[in-house]
This record gives structure tokens, sequence and C-alpha cells, in this order.
């Protein structure tokens, strides 16, 4: 297996999943991920104009929603807010626990999650070891029901701590660095955090697992470090700040035969990044 490249399952605004799965298999691809979902129901899947998985539905139905289009779930998206207070409408442990148990269901593999960042005063003043201990505490169960599972969760950069190298480590260690908790790294987001993704994948080459590409504008070096995450790039790989070849060489030399997704809005950015990675060897 060499390096694949898949599509972020978020294409077109106000459109509902099923949507959003044609538009990829008519763009060329044969790998995307679980993207958007959520407890329950919800009112703009029923009225048309929302793409999210319901993650107390039945996974099977997810599954053939992507086989109708020729598609192979490469992750199961679970980002959550961990560093503000659990709370009944807070994204966090109790959700990351149904995404597990919904991609063992169906083979897939990996469940990437994140801190995100704080909304509230009390998340906003904890210091970084108390951030640390935050994140630990909300992932200790999910951690040890994706072993059972046979699942590997993966952190991705999108945050304060997940953005930088001792941050992640600090995750990673104060986990007990299992084998079944790994990283999936963001080009982009790394990058608008403050870190060089190149040098992250030197540091994590044995963690990483999956990887999000995005490139991003020149001009927002200014905003890098004050940023952490962001959901979509508007550019084509290689025409902003981020050294995309760079990234995939170092992937390449530590040895990553995986899947990958474009994490990019519009279709001729999109099919132009496509292009890139296949120059460079992508399939």
């Amino acid at each position: 297996m060499s390096i694949t490249v898949g599509c972020f399952a978020l294409v077109d605004p106000f459109s509902v999943l099923e949507h959003q799965l044609k538009r990829i298999h008519d763009l060329g691809f044969i790998y995307a991920d679980v993207t958007d979902n959520r407890d329950g129901g919800q009112l703009g899947v029923e009225f048309g104009f929302a793409a999210t998985a319901s993650l107390d539905g039945n996974p099977y139905d997810l599954k053939r929603m992507f086989d109708d289009q020729g598609l192979s779930i490469t992750t199961y998206c679970a980002h959550a807010n961990l560093l503000d207070p659990p709370a009944p409408w807070r994204y966090g442990t109790s959700q990351i626990i149904k995404a597990i148990r919904a991609s063992s269901a169906i083979g897939v593999e990996y469940v990437v999650t994140t801190e995100g960042e704080p909304s509230t005063e009390f998340g906003h003043n904890m210091t970084e070891d108390q951030k640390v201990f935050a994140v630990m505490e909300k992932l200790y169960e999910p951690l040890r029901l994706a072993k059972d599972y046979g699942v590997t969760l993966l952190l991705e950069n999108h945050g304060e701590l997940t953005d930088s190298i001792s941050g992640l480590e600090k995750l990673i260690h104060g986990l007990g660095n299992p084998d079944h908790l790994g990283v999936n790294l963001d080009t982009g987001n790394c990058w608008l955090g403050g870190t060089n993704p190149v040098e992250m994948v030197k540091v994590f080459s044995s963690k990483i697992k999956h990887v999000h590409w995005k490139d991003l504008p020149k001009d927002m070096e200014a905003q890098r470090g004050k940023v952490f995450g962001c959901g979509m790039s508007t550019i084509a790989l290689g025409t902003g700040a981020i050294d995309i070849k760079g990234v995939y060489q170092e992937l390449e030399k530590s040895g990553f035969k995986g899947h990958t997704t474009l994490e990019i809005a519009g279709d001729e950015a999109v099919l132009q990044s496509y292009d890139l990675l296949k120059s460079l060897g992508a399939e």
C-alpha cells in the first residue's frame, strides 16, 4: 500500500451526507471519512440541509451509504472539546466512545479526536499542566474501550496542546503511549498553531497513522500561534505557505503508507491538490 488520498465529506454547504458522498465519487475519489456527527436526531438532516451522521444511528446504514458510492471509510472523526467542563451539550468523552463503537462495528480502524479550543472562562484560565490533565482524564475511558474494540484513537493537531510538539508529547506519554493511541497529522492546523509540520513528522513518525492535508495562505503568518485549528483550506496544496512536498517526502522517508484526506474547499482546489499529491507518488 502506498499513500492514498481521500476527500473530506463536506464538499457542498447545506447538503445532506448522501449528496456529499456522490460529489466525492464524481470528483474521482474512492476514500472519504465520516466527518460531521452528533448524538440523536437533527432537524437539518430530516429537512435536507445538513451532512451529519448520528452517533446513535445504525453504523451499517452509514457504511452502506458510503458503499453505494464506491467509497471506503478511512477514519471516523470525533473532534471534541476536552478543555471546557463536561456538559450534555458539549461534544466530549461520551461522543468519542460512541464513535469508537460505531467504527469497530463497520471495520473502521481509526477514530480521530482532539482537544479543541476552550470557550469558557474556566477552560481559558487553566495552566498548561491542568489542560494536559483535563484532556488525559477525558480520554482515559475512550482509550480503554478503543483497545477492547480493536480501534486506534488518533490525536489531531487542532488545539493549543496538539499543535505543539511538546504538548502532544505530554499527552501521549501521560496516557501511557499505548499502541492504540496515534496521531492524525493536520498540515494546516500544525503550521497555524506555530509548528513546522515537517518537524512534527520527524518527531512523531512512528505514531502518525493518518494525515489531513491543508495548505494556508502566506498572509495568515501573523496568526500563527494565536489560532489553533481551522476546518478547511480554500487554496490548493502547494500554493500557500506550507512545505507540502517536504511533509510528503518526510512521511515517505519515515515509512508511512496509509490513508490521507484533503480538507480543501472548491472543486478546482481539490483536484489541483490531488494532482500535486499524485505527482509526488500518492494514489
